[in-house]
């Protein structure tokens, strides 16, 4: 247990500080969109590319632990297809759910998965986030705008442009094709990769939004007990049918057990969803998951 606290202290630390300055005004009101931003599009990128171009995508456990994923995604996805027509959601309401239930807070992933499990945690986490950052951006596009004419395009774009994306992409043409890495671009990236992560944590403060949490209670607690407990049961379900070796497994329920991304309320108002309970289900999951991840490590320990 003290191991668990010491790998994820840290990282709530980060957030709640990441809160407080924004709400104090400091460095300023204009310095989080772009810090964001120039995290999103750089930073972030940088990890993943530098992950994945040195990641051992030859591990046999790889497949298996990529079966595992989509598995686990089609029941959590097949639950809430049924939980629509019991409950009659709306697209509007719809996409939160999904996304509150399957859509994932990168940036906390990654340092809780570097923290407990080292490199070769990242390497792997970085290889499920190549397949899982574009399915699930695609399911929530489609949950959000269920019922309405949506373009081939208008779907594809994003996922296309995504520099996450783009980023897995060519980390794993350049592991590939054997090209090395090396006149310091590697020690460029290692740079920029580590300050990604610390970074994005205080983001994930800044976007909390408290005042969010008011109204619709039923809503924003089920749906944070469905994403921060059944999700990563689910996970885990996946994993012993699959006969997963213990570290994949761990890092697989690990990240099913993550609270929704932030970037899910920027979503949610672009395709006119409900922003309110989206910006809630954000702010209750992050809030719950510094003790609903302690739980679930202590678990797989």
């Amino acid at each position: 247990m003290i191991e668990v606290l010491e790998s994820l202290w840290p990282l709530f630390v980060l957030i709640v500080a990441g809160y407080y300055m924004q709400k104090r005004g400091f460095p300023g009101q204009g310095f989080w969109p772009g810090a964001e931003r120039f995290n999103y599009f750089i930073l972030f990128p940088a990890l993943l590319f530098k992950s994945l171009a040195t990641a051992p995508l030859n591990d046999p456990a790889l497949p298996r632990l990529l079966t595992a994923v989509l598995l686990a995604l089609a029941v959590c996805s097949a639950g809430l297809l049924v939980a629509r027509r019991v409950h009659g959601w709306p697209a509007a309401r719809f996409g939160v759910m999904l996304q509150g239930t399957l859509r994932f807070n990168t940036y906390l992933g990654l340092a809780a998965i570097g923290g407990f499990f080292g490199k070769e945690g990242l390497l792997l986490a970085a290889v499920m986030l190549a397949l899982l950052v574009p399915i699930v951006n695609v399911m929530s596009v489609l949950a959000l705008s269920a019922g309405r004419h949506t373009s081939l395009k208008a779907l594809l774009w994003p996922i296309v442009t995504n520099p996450l994306i783009l980023a897995c992409l060519a980390g794993a043409l350049v592991n590939q094709s054997g090209v090395e890495i090396k006149w310091g671009t590697d020690r460029l990236l290692a740079l920029l990769a580590g300050s990604s992560l610390p970074l994005g944590l205080l983001c994930v403060g800044a976007a909390l939004k408290p005042r969010e949490l008011h109204g619709e209670l039923g809503a924003l607690v089920s749906n944070s007990l469905v994403r921060l407990l059944l999700v990563p049961a689910v996970a885990f379900a996946c994993a012993l049918v699959l006969g997963l070796p213990a570290i994949e497994r761990s890092i697989l329920v690990l990240f099913f057990a993550l609270p929704t991304a932030p970037t899910a309320y920027v979503l949610t108002r672009q395709l006119g969803g409900d922003s309110h309970l989206m910006a809630g289900i954000i702010t209750l999951q992050t809030l719950l998951s510094a003790a609903s991840l302690m739980l679930v490590l202590i678990l797989l320990a």
